[in-house]
């Protein structure tokens, strides 16, 4: 089947923001403790594509439009409120999120937001997150690994969980920074900082989103609140091509479950294509987590858009099913058409 030609709709919902006036007002201990680059190197990732997070305007835009991207979702990346104690963390989360609502306001029809949110303080997360909703009209939020070394199986996350699944909204899963413990034990001593990259995009981001996953499932989490929707980047974080091994080697008579691992993910995780823009890993989705579970993404800035333009102008697909990819399986999740 020859390619299909684009459809006049594309959304990307794993594009990413940071003022940085915002990430320096938090403690440079606190981010020094939690692992995040230093701006100092000139090999940070994150000091790589500074520039572009902070600019919500002109220069993003004409990249979207050269990619035929009609919506980018944002959603802040680097060190946030998730750093900051109980007691502050709730106000700087409101700030950034006011912040966010005003740029994206500026630009009406082409940003839409998830919200920014205090991890360390549960409870007023999930206040924020139904303001947010309610007030900026966001879109779910983004949650950057863990949070001081919890997943959200943790029962003190149960009052955001419970929350988002009330409101309807999805919780997007991104990866964060790994524990010291992890960095120490998995990271270490690799020659030319390889160490941290390694850590992150490499691969460890990876892995540990999928371990969050499996441990949401597996905990018995996404049974007491099944409604909710998580949503997942990176083609699935490992989980297509992993998938049947874990149904076979934790069946229902272990997990005394009443849904296989498998089931459970295809009921309540959505998968991106974030940053992943080969066919083989987009070929396992479709096999295992279904077109219906797929949304398009491309992880901007920390991937440019040209690749997953060309992603998606290279299936040989149904244009039904391209759109439900580009447009139509991100407009049903997150209420945008």
């Amino acid at each position: 089947m020859p390619a299909q030609p684009l459809p006049q709709r594309i959304v990307a919902l794993e594009e990413h923001v940071s003022f940085p006036d915002m990430v320096e007002r938090i403690p440079l201990a606190a981010r020094q403790q939690a692992g995040w680059p230093s701006n100092a190197n000139p090999h940070s990732p994150v000091r790589e594509q500074a520039s572009q997070l902070a600019e919500i305007g002109a220069e993003r835009l004409r990249l979207m439009d050269e990619a035929g991207i009609s919506v980018q979702v944002l959603s802040v990346s680097g060190p946030g409120a998730e750093l900051l104690g109980p007691t502050e963390g709730p106000a700087f989360a409101q700030e950034y999120n006011d912040r966010l609502a005003a740029a994206i306001a500026r630009h009406p029809g082409r940003f839409f937001g998830f919200a920014h949110l205090p991890m360390t303080n549960p409870v007023a997360a999930a206040e924020e997150l139904a303001r947010t909703v309610g007030t900026h009209q966001f879109r779910g939020a983004m949650l950057n690994g863990t949070t001081q070394g919890l997943f959200l199986d943790d029962p003190k996350f149960a009052p955001l969980l419970a929350r988002a699944e009330a409101l309807g909204v999805p919780l997007y899963l991104h990866p964060g920074v790994p524990p010291a413990p992890v960095r120490a034990a998995y990271y270490s001593n690799l020659p030319h900082e390889l160490g941290e990259r390694l850590s992150m995009a490499g691969f460890g981001w990876h892995a540990e989103t999928a371990i969050h996953v499996l441990r949401l499932i597996l905990s018995g989490t996404l049974e007491t609140y099944p409604r909710l929707r998580f949503i997942i980047g990176h083609m699935g974080e490992t989980l297509p091509v992993m998938m049947a091994r874990a149904d076979l080697t934790m069946p229902a008579d272990q997990t005394q479950l009443p849904r296989s691992i498998s089931q459970t993910l295809r009921d309540q995780v959505f998968i991106t294509t974030s940053g992943i823009f080969t066919r083989p890993p987009l070929e396992a989705a479709l096999a295992t987590f279904g077109l219906d579970n797929i949304l398009f993404s491309v992880d901007y800035p920390y991937a440019p858009n040209k690749p997953g333009h060309e992603l998606l102008a290279g299936l040989q697909l149904p244009p039904a099913d391209i759109a439900k990819l580009a447009y139509r399986n991100a407009d049903q999740l997150l209420g945008l058409a």
